[in-house]
């Protein structure tokens, strides 16, 4: 058997901070659990799953007593506030009908794509739907994301490659990639590729560096401008 773990989920209170942050009661607990991944498929439903593509990878959620906040990290911000933020404006309401709570929607940029597992992900199954090579729509993907600064990184495909009779896995991997060091910074998507002769898998994996050093810059940065701030008063 395959001792395979989720590179987030091994990470998670570690390096990571969770994608849902709120506390419950037992009672509610549930509730509000499902009630999150309902808000997760919906998003991903309208901004992901219908024409203009709007390249969101990662929603984060937060809860207060009154308020609940949604993150949405997206490559196309534009898309997602709509023109003078009708899009969001929309969506706030549609989502407080939805749950019954007051909802805000702030929005993140995502600069680079290359460096975004769940983005890489959705750009090759994008590629096989639309029957480009296989082999080279990995390849290129590879060597962009080395290109745009990453580390190491893998992808694996798998499913009717081609449209074989018989379902088999290729994968194409470039650099360093220590998932079992938790100090270690591994992005991981997935997407699903909808071909005429079934799913094809796609799973991509990013070696981004060592957290130490990047949170200790990050850490180091935000010390100084507090400082800073405390020295204007």
């Amino acid at each position: 058997m395959g001792q395979k773990t989720h590179p987030f989920g091994l990470r998670l209170g570690i390096t990571e901070a969770h994608k849902s942050r709120w506390y419950a009661p037992k009672a509610l607990y549930g509730e509000l659990l499902v009630e999150d991944e309902k808000i997760r498929k919906w998003l991903d439903k309208r901004l992901n799953r219908r024409p203009p593509n709007a390249a969101v990878s990662d929603i984060h959620i937060e809860r207060t007593r009154e308020e609940l906040k949604i993150i949405v990290k997206t490559a196309r911000p534009g898309l997602v506030i709509g023109p003078k933020g009708a899009e969001v404006e929309r969506m706030t309401e549609e989502l407080q009908y939805m749950t019954g709570r007051k909802v805000a929607i702030s929005i993140i940029e995502i600069k680079n794509t290359d460096m975004d597992a769940k983005l890489v992900a959705e750009s090759v199954a994008e590629q096989l739907q639309k029957r480009s090579s296989y082999r080279r729509a990995v390849k290129m993907k590879c060597e962009a994301m080395m290109a745009a600064g990453a580390k190491g990184c893998k992808i694996r495909i798998g499913g009717r490659l081609g449209g074989a009779e018989i379902a088999r896995v290729m994968e194409v991997k470039l650099g360093s990639l220590p998932l079992s060091t938790l100090q270690a910074n591994v992005e991981y998507g997935t997407a699903e590729a909808h071909t005429t002769y079934g799913v094809i898998g796609v799973k991509c994996w990013i070696y981004k560096g060592m957290f130490t050093t990047e949170r200790t810059e990050e850490e180091s940065n935000a010390a100084g401008g507090r400082a800073r701030a405390r020295g204007r008063k």
